[in-house]
């Protein structure tokens, strides 16, 4: 989606050990293959020149410390997907709504940073 703009990392300050199969499943199912990525946490880049951090989560925003040069933070909160309870497609359901609207929100923010970068 913005592979051209940014390069992209994504942990956790308290990380699974693994992605979520249901994750996998309903990335797959917009041809995203995310089975080979795997659960970081955050300390593994504190090392890294960012400039921008995202949280999604919960608490993300709180637990997620400032890194050295980061110019821009933002909180998109969220529910976690991984909580959700009932039937199998209940979840799957769960998930979806999640991954689209975290898709809704980072083309809004694309679309923002496109319109105001110099040309």
């Amino acid at each position: 989606m913005a592979s051209n703009l940014f390069e992209v990392h994504s942990a956790g300050s308290n990380p699974a050990g693994y992605v979520h199969p249901i994750a996998i499943e309903v990335m797959a199912e917009l041809g995203i293959d995310i089975s080979q990525h795997q659960s970081k946490h955050l300390n593994e880049f504190l090392d890294q020149g960012i400039d921008t951090v995202v949280t999604v989560c919960g608490n993300a925003d709180q637990a997620c410390p400032s890194f050295p040069g980061q110019v821009n933070r933002y909180h998109w909160g969220f529910p976690d997907p991984a909580h959700a309870t009932g039937t199998p497609e209940e979840v799957r359901r769960v998930f979806r709504e999640v991954r689209d609207a975290i898709e809704l929100t980072l083309t809004a923010y694309l679309n923002g940073y496109r319109e105001s970068a110099p040309q």
